[in-house]
């Protein structure tokens, strides 16, 4: 799975990358983004890209409970199952976005405890371009509408699977269009980026707490002693 990543890229970089149509976005960097923050994503609306802010976790739009009775980990879905299962096929079909990231961590089970590994682009790209899909639903006691999103994974590369066994789905500049109209089918995806696509780190174990600091401690990604 990947349940925390990075946000330390600027609006320009976005803006260039993804050739975003919506307005400056003053972005704040985060070194700990963990599920339900609010991360940024990149969706198609008319032809055009905008960049959008959304809950990490999603919520499909037929959800009839509180949102604190989603106890499931949404976040995530799986390739395998991501266009049958109830919670996602419909955001499969339909609303599907790019989620930014400037890195991710995946943790290692090793004998002293779990050992988190700080994975980047290998080539020193400032954004990783994961899968993602959307979702709209509306708030049943406020009656207020959400955006939320979540994160696709497949089985690893060879490189990542020295530390975890799955991975995000990583899109090239390539595929971010037919990806986001939805020409991309599931076996279009199952296939994990290049064994050299990605670089690691071993980072300190302060990231493992969700409650670590996540807005200005840089020094979260500094390769561990």
């Amino acid at each position: 799975m990947c349940g925390r990543f990075t946000r330390h890229y600027t609006w320009e970089e976005l803006f260039r990358l993804y050739h975003l149509s919506s307005t400056p976005a003053n972005i704040q960097p985060s070194y700990n983004v963990c599920p339900t923050d609010t991360v940024d994503t990149v969706r198609a609306t008319d032809g055009k890209r905008e960049l959008v802010p959304m809950r990490w976790g999603l919520i499909p739009w037929h959800w009839k409970k509180p949102l604190k009775e989603m106890k499931l980990a949404t976040f995530n879905a799986r390739v395998e199952t991501v266009a049958t299962k109830p919670m996602f096929r419909d955001a499969f079909k339909r609303r599907r976005c790019l989620i930014p990231a400037s890195g991710y961590y995946e943790w290692e089970d090793t004998p002293g405890g779990k050992q988190p590994h700080y994975f980047t682009a290998r080539d020193g790209s400032a954004v990783l371009t994961m899968a993602g899909l959307w979702d709209d639903w509306k708030n049943v006691e406020t009656k207020e509408r959400l955006l939320s999103c979540t994160m696709l994974i497949t089985e690893p590369n060879r490189f990542v699977a020295e530390v975890h066994d799955r991975m995000p789905v990583i899109l090239r500049l390539e595929q971010f269009d037919t990806w986001l109209d939805g020409s991309m089918g599931v076996n279009d995806i199952k296939t994990p980026i290049a064994d050299d696509y990605l670089r690691r780190r071993r980072v300190a174990r302060r990231v493992n707490s969700s409650r670590a600091p996540n807005d200005d401690d840089a020094t979260l990604i500094d390769e561990a002693a």
